[in-house]
């Protein structure tokens, strides 16, 4: 991590009226990845539980209330991809919520669901490549032609193994958190950026040293449902031969810097240092009733992050399945926003 050697003391640069640029002490940064790290690898399970608890929720609420401060308030030649990328959300997130009622409903056999999840892994190929095209017409313009042929390719490997594809989704995920933090950088034009780069470049290293750590670990003890869950969302049964432990440990860390990212580093980046302020909110600038409507779509995150607390407290393993089945709204979401920062 000696990248961070690079980065600028807090009086050699000034604040950006477009972003709040807050020094960090270098130490802080080390002591969070590297306890990330260890936390992941010594205590995966612990972790994962722990963190999911006091993170998901929050870390979700800060999504939202980024994505307000970054749509604009008329879309005018924006519609169509504004409109795609919402329909394209919702669509998606409630096609794969009904998964399980459709499966017993018309009693699936293993081919059906493997048909089904390839399906829906195909029409999410179309969605951000359509996406993607209609973004690459708005400025700055890209030529983004090649992404035709590329998701095509995707589209048949899907179908070749559609579960090992749904997997992928859920390791990329978190590292779209460190992409959005690379873009809002960028954006700001902060001294930062270098150093950032150097730093995403150690990640695999850091990868790398998890998995040679632990590439002789048993797997993790424990038939509980809950342990069950976790091991599974990581890739077990899916991916043979490979320790849960280690399969574990490494979504774990991946998922920490996720929430890292989305709940202190993207918001401070992105001027959301004080999120009740609406007035950073290009929708709430429309109008009263504007400004009503976003402040009770707030309020009711509020309310849900604190029912999520109350239902891990009360059933844990329920409240998880529940949560990382709704939780798929929120990464198709990112998806449009995310092709607007490139």
């Amino acid at each position: 991590m000696s990248t961070f050697a690079s980065l600028p003391a807090r009086g050699e640069y000034s604040e950006s009226t477009s972003a709040v640029i807050l020094w960090w002490p270098v130490p802080v940064v080390v002591v969070f990845v590297l306890a990330a790290w260890l936390l992941a690898a010594c205590a995966p399970l612990g972790f994962s539980i722990v963190a999911v608890f006091l993170f998901a929720g929050p870390h979700n609420w800060m999504e939202a209330r980024y994505m307000l401060r970054r749509m604009p308030a008329k879309w005018g030649p924006l519609t169509g991809y504004f409109a795609l990328g919402i329909g394209g959300t919702i669509a998606l997130a409630a096609w794969q919520a009904l998964f399980p009622w459709l499966g017993r409903s018309a009693r699936w056999s293993a081919d059906d669901w493997l048909s089904t999840i390839a399906l829906w892994n195909t029409a999410l190929v179309v969605w951000i490549i359509s996406l993607a095209l209609l973004r690459s017409t708005q400025n700055p313009r890209r030529d983004w032609r090649w992404l035709i042929p590329v998701g095509l390719l995707l589209i048949g490997l899907n179908w070749l193994w559609p579960l090992g594809w749904s997997l992928a989704l859920v390791y990329i995920h978190p590292l779209v958190a460190l992409t959005f933090l690379e873009r809002e950088l960028a954006r700001a034009k902060s001294p930062w950026l270098t150093a950032y780069r150097g730093c995403l470049a150690l990640l695999p290293l850091l990868l790398g040293l998890l998995w040679w750590t632990l590439r002789n670990t048993p797997d993790l003890p424990g038939e509980d449902i809950l342990s069950l869950q976790i091991s599974q969302h990581a890739g077990d049964g899916i991916l043979s031969g490979i320790s849960t432990h280690l399969l574990v440990a490494t979504h774990t860390f991946l998922e920490m810097l996720h929430y890292g990212v989305w709940l202190i580093a993207v918001p401070l980046l992105a001027g959301i240092s004080k999120p009740w302020q609406l007035e950073q909110l290009p929708l709430a600038r429309r109008g009263q009733i504007w400004r009503i409507g976003i402040a009770c779509l707030l309020a009711l995150g509020l309310i849900i992050v604190i029912a999520l607390w109350a239902g891990f407290a009360a059933d844990y393993p329920l409240t998880r399945n529940v949560y990382f089945t709704v939780a798929m709204l929120h990464v198709l979401a990112e998806v449009p926003f995310l092709l607007r920062l490139l």
